[in-house]
C-alpha cells in the first residue's frame, strides 16, 4: 500500500464516521419517512450492482426514492429504457414515472446518498473518487463512443467515490465519454490534495443542483 492509499484510507474512515455521526438523525428520519409514509418496499433501492476498484462488482447504499423493482419496471417498459440510455441512464425527475413520494427533495439535496458512508466504511468506496459505473453502462457505452480499454482501466484503478470530479463539474448535464476522461484523469493525478479541493467545491455543487435530474 502507498503511502497516498495509506493516508486516503485513514480520511475515508474518519470522513465516514464523521458523516454517520453527523448525519444520523436525517438518515433514522428518512428511514422512518421512506418505510411508513412514502411507499411500501425496503428503505435502501434495490438498484443493480455497480463496478468498483478493478472491476469488482459491489452494492452501492442509496435511500430509496423509486417504486420497487424500479429497473425491472425500465426493462419491461422498452421506449421508456432507450430514453434513460441516451440520458446518462437517468430519467428527469419531472418525467420519471417510478418516484415515489419526496423522492425529488431526496435526489436534489442529494440525502439519497449518505447511506454511502456505509459503504466508505466498507472499504468499497472513497470519500472522493469516479462515480461508480453500471456493468451495463460501461459495457455498452464503451463500444456505442469506442472508448478505450486503457481509459476504462485507468478508471476502474481506483475506489470510487461518494463525491469527484464529475459530481462537482455537472454531473448528468456531462456525456458520457467526457465523463469518463474526466475520471481517468482524476485517476492519473489523485492526490491529497485533489481530494480536498473536490471536497471543498461539493457543498456548492449539493447546493446549486447543477446536472441533477
Amino acid at each position: 500500500m502507498s503511502l497516498y492509499d495509506f493516508e486516503k484510507r485513514l480520511i475515508d474512515i474518519a470522513a465516514a464516521l464523521f458523516g454517520i455521526l453527523l448525519f444520523s438523525p436525517i438518515m433514522i428520519f428518512f428511514s422512518l419517512f421512506i418505510k411508513l409514509v412514502s411507499s411500501e418496499g425496503p428503505i435502501l433501492a434495490d438498484i443493480p450492482e455497480r463496478v468498483g476498484k478493478n472491476g469488482k462488482n459491489f452494492r452501492m447504499y442509496k435511500f430509496r426514492s423509486m417504486i420497487p423493482n424500479a429497473y425491472q419496471w425500465l426493462l419491461d417498459h422498452p421506449e421508456i429504457y432507450t430514453k434513460y440510455k441516451e440520458n446518462n441512464y437517468k430519467l428527469d425527475a419531472d418525467s420519471d414515472p417510478r418516484l415515489i413520494k419526496g423522492a425529488k427533495f431526496l435526489r436534489n439535496s442529494s440525502i439519497d446518498e449518505l447511506p454511502q458512508f456505509f459503504n466508505v466504511l466498507r472499504g468499497q468506496m472513497s470519500m472522493v473518487g469516479p462515480r461508480a459505473y453500471y456493468p451495463f453502462e460501461i459495457d455498452e457505452q464503451t463500444k456505442k463512443f469506442n472508448i478505450s480499454q486503457d481509459l476504462v482501466d485507468e478508471v476502474l484503478s481506483v475506489k470510487p467515490g461518494v463525491t469527484g470530479v464529475w459530481q462537482v463539474s455537472g454531473r448528468s448535464s456531462i456525456n458520457f465519454v467526457d465523463r469518463i476522461k474526466m475520471d481517468a484523469n482524476y485517476a492519473k493525478k489523485r492526490s491529497i490534495l485533489y481530494d480536498l479541493y473536490i471536497i471543498l467545491k461539493t457543498p456548492y455543487a449539493v447546493i446549486s443542483r447543477k446536472g441533477v435530474v
